[in-house]
C-alpha cells in the first residue's frame, strides 16, 4: 500500500506542477494577484508531496518490501538500515526521485525566501522551475518508476546494493552534489524570468549572487566529496581521473564560477549583462548534460546509473527543449539587454572578462574531451576515448594564467588603474612566491620545472591574499582593525581564493612527489619500501553484518620507530559474492601513507600496494576554504534585501552610478 501511497502523491506533485508552470506566467503577465498568490502555494506544496512520495519509498527499504521491483534490485535483508536508507538513492530510479526532491526543494525555498522581491519576478522564476519539474517528474514517472511492483512473483530476498556504494560516501554524496547541480535551477530560472520581464539590472544581479553562490557551495563540497570517496574506496590510490561523470559534474562548477564572477560585475558596474545570461543558461544546460551521460549509457564509467537509450532519448529532448528555448527567449530579448562599457584596460572588470574567457575556454576543453568519443564514433562510426594526458595538459595550459591573474585581480580598482604602479606593487610577492616555491620542492624531491610552476602559482595567489589583508592593516592602526574594515563579501572571495589556493599546491605536491610500490610479502615478513619498513604481523577472518573480512594486519616503520598500523581487507559480500578492496590509510595534514591487499599468491605471500601521498589531504581541504567563502559572501548584509531596499528608498534611485563608492570599490 505504501508504494500506491507514494506513486500517487508523486502523480499530484506532476499535476500540480504543470499548474505551476503555466497559471503562473499568465498571472505575472495580467498581473493576477490571486494567480500570483497561487505560485507561492504551489511551489511549497510540490516540495511537500513529493516529499512524502520519497518519505514512502524510503518506508519500502527499510522494511524490506521486495515486492517493489527497485526494493528487490537494489537492496537485501541483510544490508544495515543505514544503508538501506542510502539505497534509495543508490541507483538510477531513486536517484532521480531525490533529484525531483531536491528541485522542488530549491522552488519551495524561492517561494518562502523572496518575499520582499517583485510578485510578477518571483511568480515567473517560480513557473521556469515548475517546467523544468514537470520534465523531471514526467521522466521519473514515465520511465524510471521507483514504486513499480514485481507482483505477483515476490522475491524471498533482495540482490543487494552494489558493494561499491555500501559506504559513507554514498550517504552525503550524491545529495551534496545534486544540491548543486539542481541548484543552478535557480539562477538559470532568474536568467530566464528577467528575459521574459525585459529587465536585467543591477538588482537582478543581486537576486540572483545569493542562490548562485549557495549552488556552487554545494556543488564544490559535492565534488570534493566524490574525489575523497574515490580516493579511498576504490584502492588505486588516486583522487581524479578525468572520468567521464567526473567530468559531468565539473562542467558547470567550472561554469558556475565564472557566472559568479560575472555576477558581481554586472551587480557591481553593470557589464557583461548579455555574458552573464548566458552563463546562467549555460551552467543549467551543463547539469542536464551531466544527467544525460550518468543516465544514457553512452559513455562508459564506473559511476553510470543507467544504460538504457529510452531513458537517455528522453534526457536529450529534454535538454534540447530547455536549451533551445531558453536560447531562443534570449535572442527575442537581446535588444533589450544594455551594459555599460566605461572601463579601461586595467581594471577589475577587464581582470573578470579575462578570468571568464579563460574559465569558459577550460569548460569547452573539458567538454570537448568529454564527447570526442561520440562525435567520432558518430561521423566516423570508430571508437576512440581521451585520457588524463589530454585533460591534464589542457587544463594546466588554461589554468595558468587564470592563477597568475587571481591575485591582480581581487585587488586592482573598478574602471581604471595605471599598469606601473599595478605592477610595482607586486613584484618582491612574486618573486618570493617563486623562490620559496624552489625551496619547497629541493625538500620534497627534485628540482622538476612543473612541479616549481605549480608550487608557485599556488604560493603565488597564497600571496596575494595575505597581501591584501596586510594591506589593509596598513591602512589601519592594527592588523586587527585592518581586518575589521573588510566587509564580509570580500572576506569570502579572500578565503575562496585561499581555498584555490591549498587546493594547487595539494595537486602539485601529491602529483610530483607521491611514491608507489608494490610488494610481495608473507605473513611474519618485514620489507624494506623506499624509506620505510613493512611489517606483515598478523591475518584474520572477520564476520561482518552481510560480508566475510580478511584483514591484515601492517606496521610501518620509520628508522627503528613504528609510525602506525595499517589494516586493509578484502571483503566477500554474501548476497553478491563479490570481493571488494578496502584500503586502509594513515591520514595526516602533511602526508597520507596509503595500503591495499591484493591478491594472495600461490606460496603463501600477498600482493600489497604502499602509497606514500604528500599534501594529498589539502586537495579537500582547499575545498572546503572554498566553501566557507561562499558561505562568508552570502551572509554580507547586501543581501539582507529588506535592509537594502530601506537604503534605496532614502537614496538616489540610480545607485549604479555611483560605482565609486567605498563599496563598490572594495568588493
Amino acid at each position: 500500500m505504501i508504494p500506491e501511497v507514494g506513486n500517487f502523491l508523486l502523480i499530484m506533485a506532476f499535476i500540480n506542477a504543470i499548474f505551476l508552470g503555466t497559471l503562473s506566467f499568465y498571472g505575472a503577465q495580467t498581473s493576477h494577484q490571486g494567480l500570483i498568490r497561487f505560485t507561492t502555494r504551489a511551489a511549497v506544496s510540490i516540495f511537500v508531496l513529493v516529499l512524502a512520495s520519497f518519505i514512502c519509498l524510503t518506508i519500502s527499504f527499510i522494511n524490506n518490501d521486495f515486492s517493489v521491483a527497485y526494493v528487490a534490485n537494489h537492496s537485501n535483508s541483510q544490508l544495515p538500515v543505514y544503508y538501506r536508507i542510502s539505497a534509495v538513492w543508490g541507483a538510477h530510479e531513486g536517484s532521480l526521485l531525490l533529484w525531483v526532491l531536491i528541485l522542488t526543494g530549491w522552488m519551495a525555498a524561492v517561494a518562502i525566501f523572496s518575499k520582499s522581491l517583485p510578485k510578477d519576478l518571483v511568480a515567473r522564476v517560480l513557473g521556469v522551475m515548475g517546467l523544468v519539474a514537470v520534465g523531471f517528474i514526467a521522466f521519473t514517472l514515465f520511465t524510471s518508476n521507483p514504486f513499480e511492483r514485481v507482483l505477483p512473483f515476490i522475491p524471498i530476498d533482495g540482490a543487494d546494493l552494489n558493494p561499491l556504494l555500501q559506504d559513507f560516501g554514498l550517504i552525503v554524496h550524491p545529495p551534496m552534489l545534486y544540491m548543486g547541480y539542481v541548484g543552478f535551477s535557480v539562477v538559470f530560472a532568474f536568467a530566464i524570468a528577467g528575459l521574459l520581464q525585459g529587465n536585467l539590472d543591477h538588482k537582478w544581479a543581486r537576486w540572483s549572487r545569493p542562490w548562485t553562490t549557495v549552488a556552487w557551495i554545494f556543488m564544490s563540497l559535492g565534488i570534493a566529496l566524490g574525489s575523497w570517496w574515490a580516493y579511498y574506496e576504490l584502492g588505486w590510490g588516486g583522487w581524479w581521473f578525468w572520468d567521464p561523470v567526473e567530468n559531468a559534474s565539473f562542467m558547470p562548477w567550472l561554469a558556475g564560477t565564472a557566472l559568479i564572477h560575472s555576477l558581481a560585475a554586472t551587480e557591481k558596474r553593470g557589464v557583461f549583462k548579455s555574458w552573464t545570461v548566458l552563463l546562467a543558461i549555460l551552467t543549467f544546460s551543463l547539469s542536464l548534460l551531466g544527467t544525460f551521460l550518468v543516465r544514457s549509457g553512452v559513455l562508459t564509467s564506473v559511476h553510470s546509473f543507467a544504460n538504457d537509450p529510452v531513458r537517455g532519448r528522453f534526457i536529450l529532448i529534454f535538454l534540447g527543449i530547455v536549451v533551445g528555448a531558453s536560447l531562443l527567449v534570449y535572442a527575442l530579448q537581446s535588444s533589450k539587454i544594455r551594459s555599460k562599457t566605461n572601463f579601461g584596460l586595467y581594471s577589475r572588470e577587464t581582470a573578470l572578462l579575462f578570468n571568464n574567457a579563460l574559465l569558459a575556454v577550460v569548460t569547452f576543453m573539458v567538454l570537448l574531451g568529454t564527447l570526442h568519443p561520440l562525435i567520432q564514433e558518430a561521423f566516423t562510426g570508430g571508437k576512440s576515448s581521451v585520457g588524463p594526458p589530454y585533460f591534464n595538459l589542457m587544463f594546466s595550459i588554461f589554468m595558468i594564467p587564470i592563477l597568475i591573474l587571481m591575485p591582480i585581480g581581487q585587488q586592482i580598482n573598478w574602471k581604471q588603474e595605471s599598469l606601473k604602479p599595478l605592477l610595482t606593487k607586486f613584484w618582491l610577492w612574486a618573486i618570493s612566491s617563486f623562490l620559496l616555491a624552489i625551496a619547497i620542492v629541493v625538500v620534497l624531491g627534485d628540482l622538476q620545472p612543473m612541479a616549481i610552476i605549480g608550487t608557485t602559482l599556488g604560493l603565488w595567489v597564497l600571496a596575494g591574499c595575505a597581501k591584501y589583508i596586510l594591506g589593509q592593516a596598513g591602512k589601519n592602526a592594527s592588523l586587527t582593525a585592518g581586518m575589521k574594515k573588510i566587509s564580509r563579501s570580500y572576506w569570502g572571495m579572500i578565503v575562496a581564493h585561499l581555498g584555490v589556493a591549498v587546493t594547487v599546491l595539494g595537486v602539485v605536491l601529491t602529483s610530483y612527489f607521491s611514491l608507489e610500490k608494490n610488494i610481495k610479502i608473507r605473513q611474519g615478513e618485514t620489507v624494506q619500501v623506499e624509506d620505510f619498513k613493512v611489517e606483515f604481523y598478523d591475518f584474520k577472518n572477520t564476520q561482518g553484518p552481510n560480508y566475510i573480512s580478511s584483514a591484515g594486519s601492517f606496521r610501518i616503520y620509520s628508522d627503528s620507530e613504528v609510525l602506525t598500523e595499517l589494516h586493509p581487507e578484502k571483503r566477500k559480500y554474501n548476497a553478491s559474492r563479490m570481493v571488494m578492496t578496502e584500503a586502509d590509510i594513515d591520514a595526516g595534514l602533511f602526508r597520507d601513507i596509503y595500503m591495499v591487499m591484493g591478491e594472495p599468491l600461490e606460496d603463501g605471500a600477498w600482493a600489497v600496494s604502499v602509497y606514500y601521498k604528500p599534501f594529498v589531504r589539502w586537495i579537500w581541504l582547499g575545498a572546503i576554504f572554498m566553501a566557507l567563502g561562499g558561505v562568508l559572501a552570502i551572509s554580507d548584509k547586501r543581501y539582507r534585501e529588506k535592509r537594502r531596499l530601506k537604503k534605496q528608498n532614502a537614496a538616489p534611485s540610480d545607485g549604479l552610478a555611483k560605482a565609486g563608492s567605498e563599496e563598490a570599490d572594495n568588493e
